[in-house]
């Protein structure tokens, strides 16, 4: 089976953000390997050897986000022209994972009803990350 999987590209923090996505989305953080831990050491140059060339992150129900650190020296433009949504059966839940996520972020739209689900709101986490957070999903 194909899945979609977000992968999500940082500026030298995508240790910081996966370990804050572990904990605000109650996730598991399977991999973290950074460029002195990949199998490619030996060539990369040194001054980027911290940065993270790849994290999986496992999401309660199976999800899974990837990221990693922008190449060293490659331009960093942010993440742009996407928002990852996340579904949970429970308005409950929605609003206690919109809270931990919208910690030290910015809300662009607070959690409030909609047609598509009983709950929804819109925040740009302080990792720079847009998130779109729904509960209770409703028929349309």
């Amino acid at each position: 089976m194909t899945q979609a999987i977000a992968y999500l590209g940082f500026n030298g923090n995508c240790a910081d953000a996966m370990r804050f996505y572990e904990r605000a989305l109650k996730a598991k953080l399977e991999v973290l390997m950074s460029g002195a831990e990949s199998p490619m050491a030996e060539q990369m140059p040194k001054e980027f050897l911290h940065r993270i060339l790849h994290a999986r992150l496992v999401l309660p129900g199976g999800g899974m986000l990837y990221a990693g650190d922008c190449p060293g020296g490659a331009p960093y433009e942010g993440i742009k022209g996407v928002s990852i949504a996340l579904d949970y059966p429970t308005t409950a839940e929605a609003e206690a994972v919109f809270a931990a996520l919208a910690d030290g972020g910015q809300v662009t739209m607070p959690m409030q009803a909609a047609f598509w689900a009983k709950r929804w709101g819109m925040l740009i986490d302080k990792f720079g990350t847009p998130w779109i957070v729904n509960g209770e999903l409703q028929p349309f």
